[in-house]
């Protein structure tokens, strides 16, 4: 019998996160981003969640993956400037692979790099906050902006 390698608990970062139970290794694939296959729309329409808490993940040709329509654990993993794994999009299937070796206990991060439509005001700046508290932190779940010379 295989012994769970992650669980969901609350998180010291923001509301619940994904935690490791035994060490895994830079390069393996966790878990699978589940959920319904949707428009953006639909997702958004439905949406009732509290503030920068999401559990809609894009996909590249528009629609998204609603994880609280079917979803799994892996809606649970938060948003961190300097992450230890990152989510690889396979046809309209996202799965989370660990970027470093992970030990027990630690909790597992993407950079949500989420994007906006229009002018980022500060509302929406403190909308998409960022707590994940590394040196690193940009202070925002937004995607890292490029500035033209």
């Amino acid at each position: 019998m295989q012994r769970r390698r992650i669980t969901s608990r609350r998180s010291p970062v923001h509301g619940r996160g994904v935690f490791a139970l035994q060490p895994i290794a830079a390069g393996e694939r966790l878990i699978e981003y589940a959920g319904e296959v949707t428009s953006w729309r639909r997702a958004a329409a439905r949406q009732q969640s509290e503030t920068g808490h999401t559990f809609v993940f894009g996909l590249s040709d528009g629609r998204v993956i609603d994880g609280s329509r079917g979803g799994n654990s892996a809606r649970f993993i938060n948003h961190a400037c300097a992450p230890n794994c990152e989510a690889i999009e396979t046809g309209d299937r996202v799965f989370i692979h660990a970027l470093i070796d992970i030990q027990p206990g630690d909790e597992l991060f993407i950079d949500y790099g989420l994007a906006v439509d229009g002018e980022i005001t500060d509302d929406i700046r403190a909308h998409y906050a960022c707590h994940c508290g590394d040196v690193t932190c940009r202070q925002s779940m937004l995607a890292r902006t490029v500035t033209s010379r």
